[in-house]
């Protein structure tokens, strides 16, 4: 099994909070992880909403979820039964009265607008969240993963660790499928999917681009607060992210429109139809899908300590992910898919009227050194030492 970075924080929660959601995608891998960390809990209960045998023992939610008390209860899919939440603030709020005050229940599920509402209404204070993202390049390298393979095939597990290539890209091809015909129907049973699709495919072309939803709206035939639904969906799913724009009061013509990412890169190449890397390595899409990954991989790796924007002005100075404390820009980073990177004037004339102490390039390279001016070239496997600098 790879060693999952969620593990330590989900651990951790788990401590200090009666209840924990991980939300992600489905085969994510948060059954595998719920399950590993169970085993540390005596005679913990594992119950799959899917299965109708493990949802008949919860006809009566409140007796059974009762007689668990001191034991772990994990619910897999749990926004498949809306009705627990309201359960389970009475059962967590007894239990803490008799002195079982965390590690109580790990709910697993996608991150629908459905389930965040019920669940911040219903277990406000009760409750932690924590996303599980899929596998990135330095997880799987610790698992001696090579970083194209990773790049390739993306983090899901089943696809990441699948025999072949071609056993790989069938298998996101299934997951997409899956997708627009099961979850989406679930979630958003009046979202359109034959439009849906079209549209993920289309933002797998601009993975990476500003969002223009007037042009894709009119390529779709749809309207365009349809086309902002539709995204806002996907990103509520986890499979698409929205980076937003820095903006700071400089006097400068900003670009103020989110740029949008698939965020698997192995989904990427999937929807646009690139299953080997020659193939990938020959299609335009080569240089958007590394800065995905790039992306990607340090925001998973950053964490909540930092929140990501990047930045852009009408005059061309551009930062590809700036990460940010607070309301400061602290690490501007610049994606290069070059064996020797350079970077713009307009690169380092934001870093400058951003007042951004540390900039980097991050490339598919194996050294690190500086350029001038301070700029310090990286490896994306090195991007963790930068974080904790």
């Amino acid at each position: 099994m790879i060693q999952r970075r969620a593990e330590a924080p989900l651990r951790a929660l788990l401590a200090d909070f009666p209840a924990v959601a991980v939300l992600g995608p489905r085969q994510v891998g948060k059954t595998t992880l719920a399950r590993e960390i169970a085993k540390s809990y005596p005679e913990s209960i594992y119950l799959d909403l899917e299965r109708p045998a493990d949802v008949r023992r919860l006809d009566d939610p409140d007796a059974y979820l009762r007689a668990q008390r001191g034991r772990l209860v994990v619910l897999d899919e749990v926004h498949r039964v809306p009705a627990l939440f309201e359960v389970l603030r009475g059962v967590i709020d007894d239990a803490r009265e008799s002195g079982h005050r965390t590690g109580q229940f790990l709910l697993l599920g996608s991150a629908s607008p459905t389930l965040m509402g019920m669940a911040s209404e219903s277990l406000a204070g009760r409750l932690a969240y924590l996303e599980l993202a899929p596998i990135d390049p330095l997880e799987a390298a610790a698992a001696d993963v090579p970083l194209d393979v990773t790049w390739l095939r993306g983090g899901f597990p089943d696809s990441l660790l699948a025999r072949t290539d071609g056993a790989s890209f069938a298998w996101r091809e299934a997951f997409v499928r899956t997708y627009l015909e099961r979850e989406v129907p679930l979630f958003a049973p009046r979202v359109g999917v034959a439009a849906l699709g079209r549209l993920w495919r289309m933002l797998a072309h601009n993975s990476g681009g500003i969002l223009d939803a007037a042009k894709l709206a009119s390529g779709l035939g749809v309207s365009g607060p349809t086309v902002t639904r539709y995204v806002e969906l996907l990103v509520d799913l986890g499979l698409v992210r929205e980076l937003r724009p820095w903006h700071a009061n400089l006097g400068k013509r900003l670009v103020k429109r989110p740029k949008v990412f698939i965020r698997d890169t192995g989904l990427l190449h999937a929807l646009v139809d690139v299953e080997e890397m020659d193939g990938l390595l020959g299609h335009p899409v080569v240089g958007p899908s590394y800065e995905s990954l790039v992306v990607e991989t340090v925001i998973n790796v950053a964490g909540p300590r930092f929140h990501p924007y990047f930045y852009r002005t009408s005059a061309g100075a551009e930062i590809d992910l700036i990460l940010a404390r607070g309301d400061k820009p602290v690490i501007a980073i610049e994606v290069k898919r070059s064996s020797a990177p350079t970077v713009s004037t307009g690169f380092r004339q934001a870093v400058i009227d951003l007042g951004i102490d540390h900039a980097c390039v991050v490339y598919p390279g194996t050294e690190t050194y500086s350029l001038k001016g301070g700029v310090e070239v990286v490896p994306l496997t090195g991007i963790a030492r930068v974080l904790q600098g």
